[in-house]
């Protein structure tokens, strides 16, 4: 099937044309299936609670290579902030912007025509999956985690995955991701006695008994890193309390961190420490933990060595590698044995209003897609 130079561009555009604010699909999946199918994929649409998602196979035998991606974007803030509408793609000064550009629906586009042009010179050999989600940019309850369960139940077995999250930092292709950081949520409650602010002797301020402990856990060294991870961090994103009054000593008080920890510790780890020096404090509190992700590493070898490649020879540039960043669904993927890497755009307007990238990337990366693909099962 032949394509166009600019075929990957159009998808995109496309793609950010349905308004797939997490955890809507608004059709994108649709759409993907469809050029999917022509190409000889078999695909199955899955619902798991709200969530749409899409496997598509093609292919018999030998390694399972699966492009990993989601459909959803963050809503796009005030419109009127945006230059141009955000579902209305817009091309000026080599720019292609709208919501979902770069995270990721360049990346989509890339995935389909990097098959396409894989396809137009012949065949290929093992299996080729795409794992696609509406789920992504929400809870990510029921989007790639169900899809892996529901692929381990039917003894399907991903030998690499290419997540195509915004990798890239200044141009194109010079970071991928081949790990990612753990991330552990941490709800505290401290319960004191509310009082009158000026008689503290018949009260009992939380806000107080809090903090020492807090500071503690923050001049914590919980780990050194390693030569892939940096240290383990501790960071407290909230704390909240109080009645609304300037003299009331509240009788609680809220506080919400989190951990991201490298392969040098464990959550169970992190836990049982946080806890210890809680309760040094003589602390009356309340800890709800939520893990978000444990840390994973795809060590150099077959696909790091065929992305490494495909970018040097389509882009003309070295990468490097890192694992840097927040959480992604590599996270639900990697403890199934699979080697995990990220590779995409430019991840500088992410999430930002007037979300953008240089419109000659996406067909750029269609190729370097079509080039790791060729590279492992060429």
């Amino acid at each position: 099937m032949p394509t166009t130079d600019t075929a990957a561009l159009e998808l995109c555009q496309a793609l950010i044309r349905r308004p797939s604010v997490t955890p809507e699909d608004a059709g994108c999946q649709q759409l993907l299936a469809e050029r999917l199918r022509a190409l000889g994929f078999h695909c199955e649409h899955l619902r798991f609670g709200e969530v749409d998602n899409l496997w598509a196979e093609r292919g018999e035998g030998g390694p399972l290579f699966v492009f990993a991606g989601h459909t959803d974007v963050v809503p796009p803030g005030p419109e009127q902030a945006w230059q141009t509408p955000p579902f209305e793609p817009s091309l000026a000064d080599g720019m292609l912007t709208g919501r979902g550009a770069a995270d990721m629906k360049a990346s989509l586009a890339a995935m389909v025509v990097a098959v396409e042009q894989l396809l137009a010179v012949g065949e290929h050999r093992g299996r080729i999956g795409f794992l696609l989600t509406s789920d992504e940019e929400g809870p990510a309850i029921d989007g790639t985690v169900k899809v892996v369960e529901w692929l381990a139940a039917r003894n399907e077995k991903i030998d690499y995955c290419l997540v195509g999250e915004p990798s890239s930092e200044n141009v194109l292709g010079d970071t991928i991701k081949n790990g990612r950081r753990g991330s552990l949520n941490g709800t505290l409650t401290v319960r004191g006695k509310q009082g009158h602010i000026a008689y503290p002797q018949l009260a009992d301020n939380p806000i107080h008994r809090a903090m020492p402990a807090l500071a503690e856990l923050a001049a914590q060294t919980w780990d050194k890193g390693n030569a892939h991870f940096p240290p383990t961090s501790f960071q407290v994103s909230n704390i909240s309390g109080g009645t609304g009054a300037t003299n009331v000593i509240p009788g609680s008080i809220e506080v919400r961190f989190n951990f991201r920890y490298s392969t040098e510790t464990t959550d169970e780890t992190l836990r049982a420490r946080t806890e210890a020096i809680l309760t040094e404090h003589e602390l009356d509190y309340q800890l709800k933990w939520t893990l978000s992700g444990k840390p994973f590493l795809t060590a150099r070898g077959n696909l790091v060595e065929a992305a490494q490649a495909a970018i040097h020879h389509e882009l003309g540039i070295e990468t490097r590698l890192s694992t840097a960043g927040g959480t992604s669904d590599g996270r639900f993927i990697a403890p199934t044995g699979a080697e995990v890497l990220e590779l995409g755009p430019v991840n500088a307007t992410i999430h930002q209003v007037n979300e953008k990238l240089p419109a000659a990337d996406v067909d750029a990366l269609a190729r370097v897609y079509r080039r790791i693909l060729e590279n492992l099962l060429g």
